[in-house]
């Protein structure tokens, strides 16, 4: 407020220049006792106008402006640094727009209460500033940055944060507006379904870190294709030497022996070197140094039903008495697309150097790779799984070989426990009732010793003798018949037995082998 000096005078009538108003606007003074005693008001209109001036331009006349005009661009263009606001910042109130331009920036500053109501801000920026407490009800934050600040707490109910970038720590990120979760290592994908499960690992964090399927099988209880995988039934003998011992000959029920020549290696069941708690496995025994050699076992049409066109998995227990020699033990699933159950035993083609798989036959095939176990002289488990996608496969064989052709004479491989099954994963071994072990051998190799035959009377009143098999065989067998009591009779033989079929003098005792192997 400017109060004019009554002590400056004009001329009466006189004329008044330029000068002299100029003279009258220098000599006006401010009284502070008059803006101090101003009445005070304790609010202000948005049409209340104050006078400001242009602080580069002294000369120039002050503009008048309203509360509201004054307001209404709280914020514009430019940058401000350590733009610290000690009290709360609002904007969008009913009364009045407070907008924070597009272009203005706060680099530094502290913003200790932001209420955001009915009013969009589009493009300011926040770069380092501190928000403790940021409020927004209905209004829109369309683009929020913050890179080195701090967001106390964000409240938002209805409003919109149209795009929020920021980095949290561990596993989330958010980009954009959009929250992404890391990656855990896990396919895309569905697993499981009517015929398999899901198998899951999961993290300590609750995330699903491997993902696999296990096949169901229908026949619980048999999910293990291998017949006597654990060397316990032995029809034949349990001990197979020299001239018992040749290349392609069976020994302990269901498996024969693969070798590069004849009596490569004896075959025993042992019952001493055994894993823990088990007891029996098959004992391969070097006899002919220097020789590649290993067990194969063909597995039936109608056992391979699920198995062909999907994934299998092999495990076995094996140890060795020496890893100086018996140093490269292989195991393969090999495909037969042949005659089913007409298969060619002997798949070897050609053994091959050490260290070099061997050439199979024609319709053999491998369907793994197969590589060093690297087996121990102490009993573990090793595992394989292969994709049986060779077109048109019948049968399947597992085959267990020693890859070397640098070995001594009396060097062990020990193997127990063989198990084949369908799916990726490798399950307990699945130890079935020796007597069901039994009758599923006697399917393929059935054996009576000093049997007592029955009589028969026949139509024309000869009496012959009959015998009845333990089980049903797979096919009607070779057999090879010992007269024990009697003798000069023969014997027709099918599927579940057999009866003298001459009419020479009953024979009252005989021992049998039936034999229907693969």
């Amino acid at each position: 407020m400017a109060m004019i000096d009554r002590n400056f005078t004009f001329a009466t009538n006189g004329t008044v220049t330029a000068n002299d108003l100029h003279n009258l606007i220098d000599s006006a003074t401010i009284y502070q006792d008059l803006i101090t005693g101003q009445q005070p008001i304790t609010s202000v209109g948005t049409n209340y106008e104050l006078l400001i001036a242009d602080g580069t331009n002294p000369n120039a006349a002050p503009n008048a402006v309203t509360v509201y005009d004054l307001f209404e661009d709280a914020l514009t263009a430019g940058t401000y640094t350590n733009a610290n606001i000690s009290a709360a910042l609002t904007y969008g109130t009913a009364t009045g727009t407070r907008l924070v331009s597009a272009n203005a920036t706060i680099t530094t500053g502290v913003i200790p209460s932001l209420t955001a109501g009915t009013t969009t801000s589009t493009a300011a920026t926040i770069t380092s500033g501190t928000i403790t407490n940021l409020a927004s009800t209905t209004g829109t934050i369309a683009t929020l940055n913050s890179t080195t600040g701090t967001i106390g707490t964000l409240n938002s109910t209805t409003g919109t944060i149209g795009n929020l970038s920021t980095t949290l720590a561990g596993d989330f990120t958010i980009s954009q507006g959009t929250g992404t979760l890391g990656t855990s290592g896990v396919t895309l994908g569905t697993y499981g379904g009517a015929t398999s499960v899901p198998v899951l690992a999961i993290d300590a964090k609750g995330r699903i870190t491997t993902a696999s399927t296990s096949a169901i099988t229908s026949n619980t209880g048999f999910r293990n294709r291998i017949i006597n995988g654990e060397f316990g039934v032995a029809q034949r003998g349990t001990s197979f030497v020299s001239g018992a011992n040749d290349d392609d000959s069976y020994n302990l029920d269901r498996w024969y022996v693969l070798s590069d020549g004849n009596d490569a290696v004896d075959i025993t069941q042992e019952t001493s070197t055994v894993p823990t708690n088990q007891l029996t496995a098959i004992a391969l025994d070097v006899e002919t140094a220097n020789k590649k050699f290993g067990i194969a076992q063909i597995i039936e049409q109608k056992n391979c039903i699920g198995l062909i066109g999907g994934n299998v998995t092999l495990s076995f227990k094996a140890k060795v008495s020496s890893t100086t020699k018996l140093d490269n033990v292989k195991a393969a699933v090999v495909a037969w697309s042949g005659t089913a159950d007409t298969v060619t035993s002997d798949i070897i083609s050609a053994w091959g150097a050490e260290g070099t798989n061997p050439t199979l036959i024609a319709n053999a095939t491998f369907e793994n790779t197969p590589a060093n176990l690297s087996v121990t002289t102490s009993y573990a488990t090793y595992t394989l799984t292969a994709n049986v996608d060779t077109a048109s496969s019948k049968n399947l064989i597992v085959f267990i070989w020693s890859d070397v052709t640098d070995t001594t004479a009396g060097d062990f491989l020990y193997i127990t426990d063989v198990q084949l099954e369908a799916g990726s994963t490798a399950t307990e071994f699945e130890r079935r009732p020796i007597g069901t072990e039994l009758a599923l051998c006697q399917r393929y190799f059935s054996k009576l010793d000093n049997t007592s035959v029955l009589p028969v009377t026949t139509n024309t009143g000869t009496s012959r003798g009959f015998f009845k098999l333990p089980v049903t065989m797979r096919d009607i067998p070779t057999h090879a018949i010992v007269f024990d009591a009697g003798s000069g009779a023969t014997f027709s033989v099918g599927l579940d037995g057999g009866f003298q079929n001459t009419n020479h003098s009953q024979v009252s005792a005989f021992s049998v082998a039936a034999e229907k192997e693969l």
